[in-house]
């Protein structure tokens, strides 16, 4: 299934009514510039879609192949643990070979491991295909923000551009789910990855002739010590959270976490000796940037953390088929998108500490409808809290992206897109390990499991949700309406703390805005 890109006359018109002076360029050359931002859209809309789309899969993947608690985060989880932790090295890479070669290598690496994943016999198969895809897919995303600050040289078209890409970002992650709701309705789960060939198959064949090649000219060597660091720095962490949901918490499980902040304050220190650094620190000394960059982290760990328990609550808890309950999430996808856009004109008169966090705000009242109504809430209040989710963070995140992008020396274009590639991807990590942990961990708390059922029923059932429906298909109808109910609201249990941790995120982040992005034009 091809993911439709924004039609580029649609682009050209929207450039010259929204994005404000026009450019002096030839005509034709401002033509090409919005085809090569077509082509640059499908890899973003492939990987964002890649972030969420297997949220909706893990109803079917939980009955077909009954996976622990800690493998089922695992699974989602390690496609943007890699990503995060190679966007940096990646960006550098683009900058010294060529962003456009990285892109087109990326792409036929994610096309081939995408195949290799939909037809994987195991659950330890697939968590190794999402490990590949998410070394592939970090050569993918700096490449295309950085390729966009050398195509647009005009501020105000790369303003209009970088909103694009955002909004297409952000609604990727939004549309993984009505994308997987849609597939799994006719097709088994290993179709969610399959969308990867049609959709970068033109990108192949278009991005050499559309998309000028750009690289730094002094670019800075490839640092493998600095890369371990930065991969050491997530994996123990994120491994420690989830064995936290495992064993609790005690000296063993906090041990990996420890390691990770000590190996991230050596890379840290590494970057600042360096003389030409793998990145460049001086850029987070600007406010603009990494207040941005804050931004980002914070409200997509908010957003990818909400549909993670949203997707399972739609079709596990209310019932819903896996089409019906992507369609509840279609009104929010269309609110991002639409915010995403309209800021643009808003952005260039008003101040961006002001701005975004009215747009967060926005999203916190979304999180705040679900909070107050806990696990009792209905298909329509979902999907109302997701436009208004939808809004402000399409919102923010645009602003933010374009400050990130401005902002930076435009040799150091790939760094800077790989630091705001991070903080989306960590916050997707984050967003699953530390919400999905505490949902894992209430649901383990509250489930009652009836008598009668076998060792493996038992583990199967109290693990997750999804692994008490599969068990409960084939028990007798009154033992399994029991497990079914016992089973549901110890799911729901944890969905109204979930919600009221997705506030405090959100809220942090329009604090972040206020006080960084205070000076930023």
């Amino acid at each position: 299934m091809s993911v439709p890109a924004v039609p580029t006359n649609a682009i050209a018109l929207t450039a010259r009514a929204i994005g404000g002076a026009a450019s002096t360029l030839p005509e034709r050359q401002d033509r090409r510039r919005w085809w090569a931002l077509a082509v640059l859209m499908l890899p973003v809309l492939l990987v964002s879609i890649d972030n969420t789309v297997l949220n909706f899969a893990l109803p079917a993947i939980s009955t077909a192949t009954r996976p622990t608690g800690v493998q089922l985060l695992w699974m989602v989880d390690i496609y943007p643990l890699v990503l995060a932790g190679l966007l940096v090295a990646m960006g550098n890479l683009g900058d010294r070979i060529g962003r456009r070669r990285l892109l087109l290598i990326g792409s036929v690496g994610f096309g081939v491991v995408s195949v290799f994943a939909a037809f994987s016999p195991s659950v330890e198969g697939l968590i190794i295909a999402r490990a590949a895809l998410g070394f592939f897919g970090a050569m993918l995303m700096p490449s295309t923000l950085s390729l966009l600050r050398s195509t647009f040289v005009d501020r105000d078209q790369r303003r209009l551009a970088i909103a694009i890409w955002a909004t297409g970002f952000a609604a990727g992650s939004a549309l993984g789910p009505v994308v997987g709701g849609i597939l799994l309705e006719h097709f088994a789960w290993g179709s969610v990855f399959l969308i990867a060939v049609p959709v970068l198959l033109p990108l192949l064949v278009l991005a050499p002739i559309l998309v000028t090649e750009s690289r730094d000219p002094k670019p800075g060597r490839i640092d493998i010590v600095s890369i371990a660091l930065s991969l050491g720095t997530m994996l123990p962490i994120v491994y420690g959270i989830k064995t936290i949901a495992e064993t609790g918490v005690n000296v063993l499980t906090l041990a990996p976490v420890v390691l990770g902040l000590i190996l991230g304050l050596w890379f840290v220190r590494r970057q600042l000796r360096l003389p030409n650094p793998m990145l460049d620190m001086g850029l987070f000394r600007r406010g603009a940037f990494s207040g941005a960059v804050g931004v980002n982290l914070l409200s997509v760990t908010a957003l990818v953390g909400c549909l993670f328990f949203i997707s399972q609550h739609l079709q596990l808890v209310l019932g819903l088929s896996p089409l019906s309950a992507g369609l509840v999430l279609v009104p929010g996808l269309a609110a991002m998108i639409v915010a995403g856009l309209l800021i643009v004109p808003i952005a260039r008169r008003v101040r961006p500490s002001r701005v975004v966090p009215m747009a967060l705000l926005i999203s916190v009242a979304g999180f705040a409808s679900i909070a107050l109504r806990g696990g009792q809430i209905d298909a329509v209040s979902i999907g109302f809290a997701f436009v208004l989710l939808g809004i402000g963070i399409g919102a923010a995140e645009t602003v933010s992206n374009e400050l990130i992008v401005a902002t930076a020396p435009a040799d150091k274009a790939g760094a800077a897109s790989a630091v705001s590639e991070t903080a989306y991807e960590l916050g997707a990590v984050l967003g699953t390990a530390v919400l999905g942990t505490i949902l894992t961990v209430s649901y383990r708390a509250a489930v009652l499991l009836p008598e009668g059922l076998s060792a493996a029923e038992r583990v199967a059932a109290g693990e997750t949700l999804g692994g008490a429906v599969a068990v409960a298909e084939h028990l007798p109808a009154g033992m399994a309406e029991q497990l079914l109910d016992s089973a549901r609201h110890a799911f729901d249990s944890g969905v109204g703390l979930t919600a009221w941790i997705g506030v405090a995120l959100v809220l942090a982040a329009a604090v972040v805005a206020l006080v960084a992005l205070r000076r930023a034009r």
